[in-house]
């Protein structure tokens, strides 16, 4: 089966020829002019690997793969015109995987893609192993991650909208760590339209409600003033 390749380009000249060139070399290709089009991508198709320019219309490069990292393992190769060292060091420090600066050779992007989704196949196994492995008690709670469920402490199913299990479960991966508003936005947009910070504070009253003895007194999520909330309690 053919990779699938998300060229992310507002240049129609690049982004033609870029998408000519990878489906000579076998690959399957969509094509995205705008982060907005790009998140509607990865959201509806099963993508391999990201080309990623950061000059996009609507949105900063930058800020679209940390959302995108904040969400999955899927693979970025940056690929843009801004050659200073601090714009490589930001993507790498994101999570963008390689970097390429324009104008770059066509065959070597081609072995790096290759070489990345090799790396990327090869902890494909063990990632989805952990992914269904991956289960969070705390105060009579079992979060199971894999499952994409949360049971009380009698035993309860709780329900859970995607948006609230995304931010539940990134809290219990980092207890008594301080999450930022940001951060928590990355891990729990899953839409085209960017959210605003006012989401998570409503995530975190709704989920409050069904997790804490007293919502109005907290103890499990905790506000940090100014800095964001933190998971407050042990995580088995």
């Amino acid at each position: 089966m053919k990779k699938h390749l998300l060229i992310v380009e507002d240049d129609e000249l690049v982004q033609s020829l870029l998408a000519a060139y990878m489906q000579n070399e076998d690959f399957k290709v969509s094509l995205a002019a705008t982060g907005k089009e790009m998140l509607a991508c990865i959201d509806s198709e099963t993508i391999d690997l990201v080309l990623l320019d950061l000059g996009l219309p609507d949105e900063d490069g930058l800020v679209l793969a940390r959302q995108v990292r904040a969400r999955s393992s899927l693979p970025i190769i940056v690929l843009t015109a801004r050659k200073e060292q601090k714009d490589r060091l930001a993507a790498l420090e994101i999570g963008a995987d390689d970097y390429l600066t324009k104008p770059f050779d066509p065959e070597e992007l081609v072995l790096r893609v290759r070489n990345l989704l090799g790396r990327s196949e090869s902890g494909a196994t063990n990632e989805a192993l952990k992914e269904r492995t991956e289960i969070f008690k705390f105060e009579g709670w079992t979060l199971d991650a894999g499952g994409h469920s949360l049971t009380g402490p009698k035993d309860k199913n709780v329900s859970l909208t995607r948006a609230e299990f995304n931010l539940l479960a990134s809290l219990a991966r980092a207890p008594n760590r301080v999450l930022s508003r940001d951060y928590l936005l990355d891990a729990v947009s899953q839409d085209a339209d960017a959210p605003t910070d006012r989401l998570i504070d409503v995530l975190v009253s709704r989920v409050r409600k069904k997790i804490e003895k007293n919502p109005k007194k907290p103890e499990i999520i905790t506000t940090v003033i100014g800095c964001g909330y933190k998971f407050s309690v042990q995580v088995k």
